[in-house]
């Protein structure tokens, strides 16, 4: 059969399911509401998995209105968001649980005389080609290609402090969050870059 036989313009494909609302589907749960319940909305934080049943008008004016983080800190809704990257898992830095007592800097011994033909272990701060006491200096110093996008991310120059990145992630941070935008999600990519930019600054020692 041909493409553009005319048979092709009646095959239909009937759905898997009866989409339409049924006259026994549950009720809108939005108070003095008696139309049918055709659509769901999250409950809240800490109610995971539990739903509203709405119908299209309520739901609307419910989703308008929806915060997740009510109710919480400005600390805590950033803690939160942090821990959210990982999924909410415990993390630790590079080489922190593989190290001993007896070998501290995770070279198999004390690091003297180890190559280190690619930098990557000087580049973490580890073995003797960098001392503690010059660690922070040589890093700032030595902006990496992966900080400054991060520095970029926020909108911040090479040459910016603690203080500065801190400042700005929380102004950026109210400035795309979507309940500051009443609701709108279209900033969440936005706002994750913003998360992730300034986690990693935070992880290499800038703030």
């Amino acid at each position: 059969m041909k493409i553009s036989s005319p048979l092709f313009d009646r095959i239909r494909v009937k759905p898997s399911e009866d989409r339409r609302v049924r006259a026994d589907a549950p009720c809108c749960d939005w108070p003095g509401c008696r139309e049918g319940a055709s659509h769901r909305a999250p409950k809240g934080r800490l109610r995971e998995g539990e739903y509203w049943r709405f119908c299209l008008e309520h739901v609307r004016e419910y989703n308008q209105s929806y915060n997740f983080f009510a109710g919480m800190s400005e600390d805590a809704v950033a803690r939160y968001q942090k821990e959210s990257i990982t999924g909410h898992r415990p993390t630790w830095k590079m080489g922190v649980n593989g190290r001993k007592a007896t070998d501290p800097d995770g070279l198999g011994g004390n690091g003297n005389g180890a190559s280190d033909p690619f930098g990557f272990f000087r580049e973490l701060g580890m073995g003797p080609w960098r001392p503690d006491g010059e660690r922070a200096t040589q890093e700032r110093r030595m902006v990496r290609n992966a900080e400054r996008k991060a520095l970029h991310a926020l909108g911040l120059e090479t040459d910016a402090n603690a203080t500065d990145i801190k400042a700005k992630f929380k102004v950026l941070v109210k400035r795309h969050h979507p309940d500051a935008n009443g609701g709108d999600r279209s900033c969440e990519d936005r706002l994750r870059e913003i998360i992730q930019a300034y986690n990693y600054l935070k992880s290499v020692g800038y703030c």
